[in-house]
């Protein structure tokens, strides 16, 4: 972005009780609005369908039981419900590229804006080199250790750098075919594991519910009788919390959206449900094919080189479907790879939305000529290496590490996303915001925020308890909770140097960055937009095979 363009003001007209307000440049930050509806689905699920469900799910059976599996998946679903019913509410009410860290800025607290922005920036940090360490991961399955981690991690690195690179445009439209194949290999694979419960593998060995009673629905994890199984459930959470994480992210595609108002309202909605149907269905047919005492399955998930990551591999193994485990092993690379490339670009757009926000050296606002900003890319590329300490510890403990590191800041985000949420609905109701001024509305409203609030509070703090059940890890407590520290030093250490104060909500600003063009004379405008380029014959031809074969499905 050129000195020109970096003092010009976008005049809007936004009135609010006859105020007239005025946005800068940093309305959109450089970024160009490339992405279409389809786009932002895919994008969305290609972050929130990766390492989560395919491999870490293996140590949550193993410690949970197929019963306490099913559980935690289903309680986290509701909880990420409540959080994207509450990031919807406000996404599409004012679609501004700030961020998570924007909207706590100016609804509760700059404070808390600057500390959300930078605990999420550090989760996508960490994420990214996350995914490397679970892509190296899953070549030991054929290579065993003859090949150095180091290899595979170098190429994952260049080419998610290079997609990332090039105009938003064309990731998008990567990530949209790579994500649309990865739905379709889970379905896949979800029915393959169907047909194996009931007795159609090789073996025609029909498991239907026999390991929810041998070994049994629940694991004593740590303890015996009751109380192991509740920690067992307990402790399981934090996979499942792993696993849904990502689901946010759509949040951070708006300042690339074309008309956000109505993409984001229908991309909220769809992918919560697909991806409680993908994980929740995953898991409960997964207990039914694997033990949870399987010999292979605690391989899979407790060596620090592991021939089989994934549990999915491990029920083709026990079916002895042979072949088939190499077919499924190849599919975890598309999956992997797909989330490593949209962690990375999360982690560019969250330190570009921090600079836009003021909150970070301005030079990760700059952009290229396609809209790229290439030093918030370089920068994050920059952590993306961590990913070779897999190479030294074994890419299983490396994994495990950044799993509860990535997982605490994602608890983080969302009580940020929670807070906000509320603050932003009393700021409404002081401020007399009509309802229909606001497209999507949360359907529990800010009750169903405080639940979630609530629940999410106490797991943050009692997420790492079993690390004091027998001999006291301190590496597993460091790594469980470090983001709780590092969250409160970014609240109160801004507060006392600039010496911020909470927003009231008689003074939030409702006026900002809103659209003055109503809903519906957006959405005619959009179609009538549509039909003519249908009409001339410009519409993509992506775009008219989503609408007529793929849009049922996704």
């Amino acid at each position: 972005m050129n000195d020109k363009q970096s003092i010009e003001l976008t005049h809007v007209q936004s009135t609010n009780g006859g105020e007239t307000r005025e946005i800068g440049p940093e309305a959109d930050g450089g970024l160009k609005k490339n992405l279409e509806s389809r786009h932002i689905t895919m994008i969305a699920l290609g972050g929130a369908l990766g390492t989560g469900l395919l491999i870490g799910t293996g140590s949550a059976l193993v410690e949970a039981g197929p019963a306490g599996v099913l559980i935690d998946y289903s309680i986290v679903g509701c909880v990420v419900f409540l959080v994207m019913s509450a990031l919807g509410e406000m996404v599409s009410y004012m679609p501004l590229p700030h961020g998570f860290g924007g909207f706590a800025t100016r609804f509760v607290d700059p404070a808390l804006g600057f500390a959300t922005g930078y605990v999420y920036f550090f989760k996508y940090l960490l994420a990214a080199p996350n995914q490397l360490s679970a892509f190296a991961l899953i070549f030991q399955f054929w290579v065993g250790d003859r090949v150095s981690p180091a290899v595979f991690i170098t190429v994952g690195l260049v080419l998610i750098l290079v997609i990332n690179s090039v105009n938003v445009r064309v990731f998008g439209e990567f990530e949209f075919w790579l994500s649309s194949l990865k739905i379709i290999i889970l379905c896949g694979v979800i029915l393959l594991m169907l047909i194996l419960a009931l007795g159609g593998g090789p073996t025609h060995d029909r498991t239907g519910f026999r390991y929810w009673h041998d070994p049994g629905a629940f694991v004593e994890y740590k303890l015996h009788g009751s109380a192991g199984k509740f920690v067992g459930v307990w402790s399981a959470l934090v996979q499942a919390v792993y696993a849904f994480t990502g689901t946010e992210l759509v949040g951070m595609t708006v300042g690339e959206a074309k008309h956000p108002r109505l993409t984001m309202p229908r991309a909220v909605k769809m992918t919560f449900f697909r991806i409680v149907f993908f994980y929740v269905l995953s898991v409960f047919f997964l207990g039914m094919v694997v033990p949870s005492n399987s010999t292979e399955l605690v391989f899979a998930t407790k060596s620090s080189a592991s021939a089989a990551a994934s549990p999915f591999v491990v029920a083709i193994r026990l079916a002895k479907i042979h072949g088939l485990d190499h077919v499924i092993n190849g599919c975890l690379i598309v999956f992997v790879f797909s989330a490593s490339t949209s962690d990375l670009y999360i982690a560019t757009r969250t330190l570009h939305a921090i600079a836009v926000d003021n909150k970070a050296p301005q030079i990760f606002k700059r952009t290229s000529n396609q809209g790229v900003p290439f030093y918030a890319l370089g920068f994050c590329a920059l952590f993306c290496t961590l990913g070779y300490l897999s190479v030294g510890d074994g890419s299983k403990v490396v994994f495990g590490y950044l799993t509860n590191v990535v997982t605490v800041f994602a608890l983080l985000t969302w009580i940020s996303i929670l807070v906000t949420h509320i603050f932003f609905r009393r700021a409404c109701k002081v401020q007399q915001i009509p309802r229909d001024r606001i497209p999507y509305m949360a359907p529990l409203g800010i009750y169903g925020s405080f639940a979630a609030l609530c629940f999410l509070v106490i797991l943050t703090l009692t997420k790492g308890f079993q690390v004091f059940i027998g001999e006291f890890d301190y590496k597993s407590f460091v790594v469980q909770y470090i983001g709780i520290p590092v969250y409160l030093l970014c609240i109160f250490g801004y507060k006392l140097v600039y010496k911020t104060k909470r927003v009231r909500s008689s003074q939030a600003d409702l006026v900002t960055g809103v659209p003055t063009e109503t809903l519906a004379e957006e959405r005619s405008r959009v179609e009538a937009e549509k039909a003519q380029l249908q009409a001339g014959g410009k519409g993509s031809k992506a775009s008219i095979l989503y609408t007529k074969v793929l849009s049922w499905l996704f």
